[in-house]
């Protein structure tokens, strides 16, 4: 080893040789040995896992808990990630196994910040889900069609299909409603569930509760809706013992109260998953373009290829081919209106901007306050 230059010639100085230190690598190890599970809940840096070979644990339920580790850098892992996992597996009582990798995704659904410096970024919320169940109430508390346009964004923006479940449909008409969604063909259940009857809604074929679990049967559901819609009464009807808090909605600002904290993954009955996600007043969606929510209109992407470059498709743009094919002759005799009312739907979704939730009255407020 050459003699490290210390300034002088004197041969009795004596120079240390330095520690160094192990030259980093770019190479991973492969982890051809790990275990590949669904990510089910997220507590605190802490993740529960289901293992896709249930026998690899002691009590043969597939749960385990693992921590992230450090190559996977500050890449988000959110609850639906397919993960590989190494170390213990045994799911024994204060054990960890070390999550490794994060498979790819097939489908994301997203939501932008909407408050604050972080507003307009993205943010991940469920992966790997089949559908979006967007539950409405259709009174007390009153729906909200520019929620529901939202969810309807993210849901084709995130490859999912959507599914609109209505409750309360004992106390208004649900017709009004469907009649907003029926020219998009999006899927519907009415229900007769209200977070008050909660007896009512645990009887086994009752009230739209079969016809739910048939549609969702097999599949990842990801259940969204605003605060007092009767989401947890309609997740404990269809999970048994899924004991999800119901709350009530305030008879003076017609909101429901916050329910659930955190995503919750509950295993269905026969097979699926449901992911219950917390009550929210606002689902910012400024992170999705017209071309993502076009990909959920197959009929309407083939005429916009005709459309001139960077057309954004709203209402008012020149030469956009959706308003020439509106004008044309339909199959049958009603084609010309169904066709419009399929656009005018399509559009009014390219710009879900208006307040999630309208203010409380100030007359309302000072009653509250008394």
């Amino acid at each position: 080893m050459a003699r490290r230059d210390t300034g002088t010639d004197d041969p009795r100085v004596r120079v240390r040789p330095g520690k160094g230190s192990r030259p980093r690598t770019k190479q991973r190890p492969a982890h051809s040995d790990a275990h590949h599970g669904t990510v089910t809940r997220i507590d605190r840096g802490h993740y529960r896992i289901r293992l896709e070979n249930a026998a690899l644990t002691e009590d043969g339920s597939g749960d385990i808990t693992a921590m992230k580790a450090r190559e996977l850098g500050r890449g988000k892992v959110v609850v639906g990630d397919r993960v590989a996992v190494v170390g213990d597996v045994s799911g024994r009582k204060d054990t960890l196994a070390r999550m490794v990798r994060v498979e790819e995704r097939r489908t994301l659904l997203r939501r932008s910040a909407e408050d604050g410096d972080a507003a307009g970024t993205e943010k991940p919320v469920v992966a790997n889900a089949d559908l979006l169940v967007i539950v409405t109430s259709v009174t007390n508390p009153e729906p909200r069609p520019r929620m529901i346009d939202r969810y309807l964004v993210a849901a084709y923006d995130a490859g999912m299909e959507p599914l609109l479940v209505l409750t309360k449909s004992d106390l208004a008409d649900a017709a009004p409603l469907l009649s907003l969604y029926e020219p998009l063909g999006v899927r519907s259940v009415v229900t007769r569930l209200d977070e008050s009857s909660r007896a009512e809604a645990s009887r086994a074929g009752g009230d739209g509760v079969e016809a739910v679990r048939e549609v969702i049967g097999g599949r990842t559901s990801v259940f969204v809706g605003h605060s007092g819609v009767g989401k947890s009464t309609l997740i404990n009807a269809l999970v048994p013992g899924a004991d999800r808090v119901t709350g009530h909605v305030n008879e003076v600002t017609g909101r429901g109260r916050h329910t659930s904290t955190n995503l919750q993954t509950l295993e269905l009955p026969g097979g699926g998953w449901v992911i219950d996600t917390p009550g929210v007043r606002s689902f910012g969606v400024a992170h999705v373009s017209s071309a993502d929510v076009l990909r959920g209109f197959p009929d309407l992407a083939e005429v916009a290829e005709d459309c001139p470059r960077g057309c954004t498709h709203e209402a008012g743009v020149i030469d956009c081919a959706l308003d020439a094919w509106c004008g044309a002759a339909g199959p049958d005799d009603d084609g010309r209106g169904l066709r419009r009312a399929r656009v005018d739907s399509f559009r009014r979704l390219l710009a879900p901007s208006l307040e999630a939730e309208d203010p409380v009255p100030a007359a309302h407020r000072r009653q509250g306050e008394r």
